[in-house]
């Protein structure tokens, strides 16, 4: 079994360049990464960090119609 890494928000901030600030706007207005909330503590999950990423990498010169 593989266990998933959790991230606080302040490492996915580190990871993503997104001010923490920016992270607590976006889940307060359900967009961006998907987290999980037990009580105060809010984690992320790797996984969705890159995938988040990844769903928002722009290709110079890649013109889609």
């Amino acid at each position: 079994m593989n266990t998933p890494q959790w991230l606080n928000e302040k490492e996915v901030s580190r990871i993503t360049g997104r001010a923490e600030q920016t992270l607590r706007n976006d889940r307060f207005i359900q967009r961006g990464i998907p987290y999980s909330k037990i009580g105060r503590s809010v984690r992320y999950r790797l996984d969705d960090v890159v995938d988040h990423m990844e769903k928002n990498r722009v290709i110079p010169g890649n013109r889609e119609a």
